[in-house]
């Protein structure tokens, strides 16, 4: 296991280029399966999460190779549909290789999916519509038996609530489907955008992605395709947080501020002087951060879950009260825990965080329990006086490429070391 040691009280100065998106990146990986042959996808991070996926599509049969942002993937020669459990318990998202693997093979044996424990996340939404669609499930402990008898066909498809894993396995499904298959209150995320971008350069016929409903037209036949995957919204927020509560000023490249339209206004709020650019945002904060009265996660274009730890780090030091709202996962503030360590004034009631902001936090020994709960922790450090230990850093590794090197690069002062030294 490893740790940061974190030396607080650095300004982050600078300009940096924000990686490709995790969560467009695991979807689109899964979604090579579906056509036969090589595709090439640009600005593809290298994270733990990633270089799980490729191990599965491996496992499956592909030839998988990187070379820097660049991942090529060669799904030709599949060779099998299953998925083992040692590889579907390292991450959450590998439950999106369901509807692909079954849209190239017919059938789909795999476990229940792991990762960060942040909540349930119920796989039932996935299930339910893609039974739908002609899938048969067999439970065999543990494991899902998954077959199709000729095929997916389309179907209407209403979903209880605006799941992104249940529409993407829903789009996966239906691209090669007998028919057409229409989402009702699909998931807009732009990562949604992003995986039917790409499923479309292979022949697919989506339109409506990014809005409440898709329809998806069946097609016989796809080729692989070019693509570069868009910048990571969430991993953007968090240096743009680390900025704020260091009183620094950054220069984000490569991001499209329509991705965070629910967030900018945030800073802004908070005191933060913010310029948004065609392909970069800039942000500027000389002064102590103002509260913010009220952070309520919902499904895009609300706020984002996975940026409500960096911002109630951020908010910890605030001169006032901000109250954050979790509406999306029920376990999503063990980080809040870890904050406490540092000083942080916070008290978490259910769903509902009071975090009463404090002038500044103090160093302390803490653990990361989740990924994004991870990088808040990192950000704290940063802003806190004295030298720091942030543990468990492989949760932080699933979505931060390169994250203290990049940091260090601000001007933040970070050293990787294996717990025990």
């Amino acid at each position: 296991m490893q740790k940061y040691l974190i030396q607080g009280g650095s300004r982050l100065t600078g300009d940096i280029r924000v990686q490709g998106a995790k969560n467009s990146s695991l979807p689109i990986l899964a979604a090579t399966l579906i056509c036969t042959g090589e595709s090439v996808l640009h600005n593809c991070p290298d994270l733990l999460d990633t270089e799980y996926a490729l191990k599965i599509l491996k496992y499956l049969g592909c030839k998988c190779r990187r070379e820097g942002g660049t991942v090529t993937v060669d799904t030709t020669a599949i060779a099998r549909s299953e998925v083992p459990d040692r590889l579907m318990r390292e991450m959450r998202s590998s439950i999106i290789f369901l509807g692909a693997i079954a849209s190239r093979c017919g059938a789909c044996r795999l476990s229940f999916p792991g990762g960060c424990e942040i909540g349930q996340r119920p796989i039932d939404l996935h299930l339910s519509a893609l039974q739908q669609m002609g899938m048969q499930i067999e439970e065999d402990h543990g494991y899902l038996n998954c077959s199709i008898d000729g095929g997916f066909h389309g179907a209407n498809i209403l979903l209880s609530f605006p799941s992104v894993g249940a529409t993407e396995n829903v789009i996966l499904a239906a691209v090669k489907a007998k028919g057409t298959t229409v989402i009702t209150n699909a998931a807009r995320e732009p990562e949604i955008v992003d995986l039917a971008g790409y499923l479309n350069r292979c022949g697919a016929k989506i339109s409506g992605a990014g809005e409440g409903t898709i329809t998806i037209e069946g097609v016989e036949v796809m080729q692989p395709c070019e693509y570069s995957i868009i910048p990571d919204r969430i991993v953007a927020t968090t240096y743009l947080a680390g900025a704020a509560m260091t009183g620094g000023n950054v220069q984000l490249l490569g991001i499209d501020c329509r991705h965070l339209e629910s967030i900018l206004p945030i800073f802004e709020e908070a005191g933060c002087i913010v310029r948004r650019y065609n392909n970069a945002v800039s942000l500027s904060c000389d002064k102590r951060l103002l509260p913010v009265n009220l952070i309520r996660t919902m499904p895009y274009p609300g706020f984002p879950t996975d940026a409500q730890a960096p911002l109630m780090a951020m908010m910890s030091i605030a001169q006032g009260t901000t109250v954050f709202v979790e509406n999306i996962f029920e376990n999503r503030y063990k980080h809040a825990i870890e904050l406490q360590r540092m000083g942080a004034h916070i008290k978490v009631e259910g769903r509902v965080a009071i975090v009463e902001g404090i002038r500044s936090l103090h160093s302390a020994e803490v653990s990361a329990t989740d990924l994004r709960g991870g990088a808040a922790l990192v950000l704290a450090a940063l802003a806190a006086e004295g030298a720091s230990e942030v543990a468990n850093v492989h949760y932080i590794d699933r979505g931060y490429e390169q994250f203290e090197q990049q940091l260090n690069a601000l001007g933040a002062k970070i050293t990787r070391a294996f717990c025990g030294d």
